[in-house]
């Protein structure tokens, strides 16, 4: 019998940790997660928090993942793979918020784990919430202060901070509170304000505004996970935290232009439009 010879190769591939719900329509989530660490060259590893009855038009059902399997899902994957980066997103419980955030405490010597990109997820493009209100003050005052970089978008920041975000500078205020509450820095994201599809970034010393055009679609379901990921993707691949948001910007946008329909309600984006032309 023929032996098999084992293959290694001298460069390490950059591997990224989702930390989030699963969504079975495959539009949003891990599912999201992993196909833009794919896209983007990152080997991903999954971390289920919850499972969701979900597709297009709704999230018909929740249900949470114990601690227990959550913690040693982390465990399994730090101690073998390891993360280069990790983005957590649907984080539905302050209980499940404790315990992620309890995880990666322990392994907060490893410093990969300290490129952390916190996507506050707190309802669905369908409008279903995947927050518990009692979970709120748990992610502000637990996980964002471990954050390299939070990505609400202007309802979550809104919640986040307490403040009514209408103008621009109502924008940078809430970007300067997200950023005090302890993350090294912060994208407030424009998609649900009028014209462009503009992007705030804060370091904590310096603004910056990531602009892009708007498209006429309803495939946009899975955005802000998208987004987040690709940001983690870039930090991933060794990028600056305003070089990973760049890129994030510039992917998210061409996969909305490219999307194409899914189901009857908001489809996905388009995360592999490089392969299918």
């Amino acid at each position: 019998m023929a032996s098999v010879r084992k293959e290694t190769s001298a460069r390490k591939i950059p591997s990224a940790m989702t930390i989030a719900g699963s969504d079975s329509g495959a539009g949003a989530g891990v599912q999201a997660d992993l196909k833009t660490f794919a896209a983007l060259g990152v080997y991903g590893t999954s971390v289920l928090t919850a499972i969701t009855a979900q597709n297009t038009l709704a999230v018909t059902t929740v249900h949470e993942v114990p601690t227990n399997v959550i913690e040693s899902q982390i465990d399994a994957v730090v101690t073998d793979i390891g993360a280069d980066a990790v983005k957590t997103g649907m984080l539905s419980s302050s209980a499940i918020i404790e315990c992620v955030t309890k995880s990666l405490k322990k392994y907060s010597a490893i410093p990969e784990l300290r490129r952390l990109v916190v996507d506050p997820v707190m309802v669905a493009k369908s409008g279903d919430s995947l927050l518990h209100e009692e979970a709120v003050g748990a992610l502000r005052d637990l996980l964002l202060p471990m954050a390299a970089v939070v990505t609400p978008n202007i309802p979550e920041a809104e919640t986040l901070t307490g403040l009514s975000i209408v103008s621009d500078d109502d924008v940078k205020k809430a970007a300067r509170e997200i950023v005090a509450m302890g993350a090294a820095s912060v994208v407030v994201k424009g998609g649900h304000r009028d014209g462009p599809a503009t992007d705030l970034y804060f370091n904590g010393h310096n603004f910056r505004e990531f602009t892009a055009p708007r498209f006429d679609t309803v495939n946009t379901h899975g955005t802000g996970c998208t987004f987040a990921s690709a940001v983690a993707a870039g930090l991933a691949k060794g990028l600056q935290t305003e070089e990973a948001v760049g890129l994030a910007k510039e992917f998210v946008t061409e996969a909305i232009r490219r999307s194409f329909p899914i189901g009857q309600g908001h489809g996905p984006l388009n995360h592999f439009y490089n392969l299918w032309q």
